[in-house]
Parts: C-alpha cells; sequence; structure tokens
C-alpha cells in the first residue's frame, strides 16, 4: 500500500532520552476504508481509491452511494487515489487501513494544501527589496519597480514576478521522518512542519523502495 490520508491537528514537541526537543506535526492519520481497487485489464493502470471520514448519506450523491453500498462502507468525504507497488491481490474493498501501516523512523512524503495568503505585494510573494527610502522617495518603498522595456519587446515577460494571489497551492515535502505513532488514537508525529492550516487534510505516502 502506498500511503493514507490524514487531517493536520496542529503542532507540538518530544523529547527523545536524552531530553532533546523535535518539533512535531500532529497528524490523525486515518483510519481510512479501501472503496475502489482500479487494475490493469479493467482501469489500464494499478490503484486503489480510499476513503477518509464519515458523511451524511442525505449528502452523498447516488452514484457514490452506490460504490460505497459495493465496497460495504459508510459515505465518506475524502476520496483520493493511490498508486499501489505490491500486494494488491491481498487487498479487499472495504479494508481499513490504520496508522499502523507506517513505523517509527519511516520516511515519508506529505502533501497538502499550503495556507492561503490573498492578493499580496511582491515584497511579501517574492521577497523584493523594495525601493530605496531616501533621497527623495516617498511613496515607492514597496513597489515593484519596472516590469518591461520600451521599444523591444514591447511587452511584459510571461511569468514575471508580480503582486497576485499568494499561497492555496499544492504543496509537497519530501523525507519527513516519522517520529511517533499513537496507533491507539489514530496519530502520527511527523518531525518539523508540513503544508497545510488545522484541520486541512493531508496525503502521507510511503517513500518508494527500489
Amino acid at each position: 500500500m502506498a500511503g493514507i490520508i490524514g487531517k493536520k491537528l496542529g503542532m507540538a514537541r518530544v523529547f527523545d532520552q536524552f531530553g532533546n526537543s523535535t518539533a512535531v506535526t500532529v497528524v490523525e492519520a486515518g483510519p481510512c476504508y479501501i472503496t475502489q481497487i482500479k487494475t490493469q485489464d479493467t482501469d489500464g493502470y494499478t490503484a486503489i481509491q480510499l476513503g477518509f471520514e464519515e458523511k451524511k448519506e442525505k449528502n452523498t450523491p447516488k452514484a457514490e452511494l452506490g460504490r460505497f453500498e459495493k465496497a460495504k462502507t459508510k459515505p465518506l468525504r475524502i476520496l483520493r487515489e493511490f498508486t499501489t507497488f505490491n500486494g494488491l491481490d491481498k487487498l479487499n474493498l472495504g479494508d481499513e487501513i490504520k496508522v499502523d501501516l507506517f513505523k517509527e523512523g519511516d520516511k515519508v512524503t506529505v502533501s497538502g494544501k499550503s495556507k492561503g495568503k490573498g492578493f499580496q505585494g511582491v515584497v511579501k510573494r517574492h521577497h523584493f527589496a523594495g525601493g530605496p527610502k531616501t533621497h527623495g522617495q516617498s511613496d515607492r518603498t514597496r513597489a515593484p519597480g519596472s516590469i518591461g522595456q520600451s521599444s523591444y519587446p514591447s511587452r511584459v515577460y510571461k511569468g514575471l514576478k508580480m503582486a497576485g494571489r499568494m499561497g492555496n497551492d499544492k504543496s509537497t515535502l519530501k523525507n519527513r521522518r516519522i517520529v511517533k505513532i499513537i496507533p491507539e488514537k489514530n496519530l502520527m508525529l511527523i518531525e518539523g512542519s508540513i503544508p497545510g492550516a488545522i484541520s486541512s487534510i493531508v496525503i502521507i505516502k510511503m517513500n518508494r523502495v527500489n
């Protein structure tokens, strides 16, 4: 199995036997349920679909209800696909995937949506230094400055760093170490910070071993 769906709960710190402090992110990882198994013969690729967080039946489209009934699970709010590397023949519809899939010390890849910052200027968005604060300058301290050329090419290049929407983009961090797992509470403590706000959904994948 490739990974699990989780919810970011916040940050904390843990101490080792020598008293060293490590900042960790607390994630509620699972339980997830297998809602669909895709194979090379039927779908053209191999993957499994996991569901996370129950939702009300009245808020679920009938097409999705049929899928959940086939898998013998309750309606689930979050659905994500995971490519499977091995062991597909051992998985069945409706199987429960828990945080004990991982072990302490494992390295994982964590993906989520970064915090949205709204419309921001170039100083905050791209770390521009801004204009001079003296020599007659009065209102251009945080301005971007020139954005193009006059005679040639007489246009603004695509991708130029300018003010605009910041954050709320998919962000992925690799090789994050699992510091601790608390299986009875479905909690995973991951070293350092991970993308997203509190209560946001994150995808945790095992690092592939060739």
